[in-house]
């Protein structure tokens, strides 16, 4: 008995430092992601002033120099001369300020797109330890939700609608919100009654295979 009760606590202890681990090695991949968000937004921003100065440099050159050309009376090719190659200067390095912004954006996207990836995961490791899930869910033809209201989506003790997207809109879930064909719908609560729900947005019940459980080791 006492042997297996030390076997227990080890067992405990072990799985406590190694889900500790885990969580201090997830914190400081997500404060270096975010710094490096940050030190780009910068860059970035930095990038759009060197544009902005680029501009108002070749401004104040186009001024200065119809000014010195309309005082020297110069011949007015001259200074059409001088203002294209001002202009052409200034575009082939506007040009290059674009495409060093785009490069810094798509970063940013990226770091961005992998930072909700993993607070997703983190969520979903949360709801798993506590028998809950979300469900992204799309309306389907012929579905008992489609032309119905979300007060009339079956009643459930905590699974309820976190948000329905439709074209470029979020439509926050209102009780008089009517579902339509092709909407898509974001549940969360607890698994068993989120699978319950499925039936009434896609007109069918998964297979129990396909419903998937993440575990805390994952």
């Amino acid at each position: 008995m006492t042997f297996e009760l030390f076997g227990r606590v080890h067992k405990e202890l072990s799985i406590t430092g190694h889900a500790f681990y885990e969580t201090i090695l997830a914190l400081s991949e997500l404060v270096n992601r975010k710094v490096q968000i940050i030190r780009l937004h910068w860059q970035a921003s930095t990038l759009l002033q060197q544009i902005d100065d680029v501009t108002a440099t070749v401004g104040q050159l186009i001024v200065a120099q119809v000014s010195d050309r309309l005082q020297d009376q110069s011949p007015p090719a001259s200074v059409v001369g001088v203002i294209d190659r001002t202009l052409a200067d200034a575009i082939v390095r506007v040009q290059e300020l674009k495409r060093s912004l785009i490069g810094v954006d798509a970063q940013i996207r990226e770091l961005k797109v992998e930072t909700a990836h993993q607070d997703l995961l983190s969520l979903q490791r949360d709801l798993a330890l506590r028998s809950g899930g979300i469900e992204r869910l799309t309306v389907v033809r012929g579905a008992a939700a489609v032309g119905q209201p979300l007060s009339a989506l079956p009643q459930s003790s905590s699974a309820y609608v976190a948000i329905v997207l439709r074209g470029p809109f979020l439509l926050p879930p209102t009780s008089d919100l009517l579902f339509r064909q092709g909407d898509i719908v974001v549940l969360i609560g607890a698994q068993a009654e989120l699978d319950q729900l499925v039936s009434w947005f896609t007109g069918r019940r998964p297979p129990h295979h396909v419903v998937r459980k993440i575990s805390v080791g994952e």
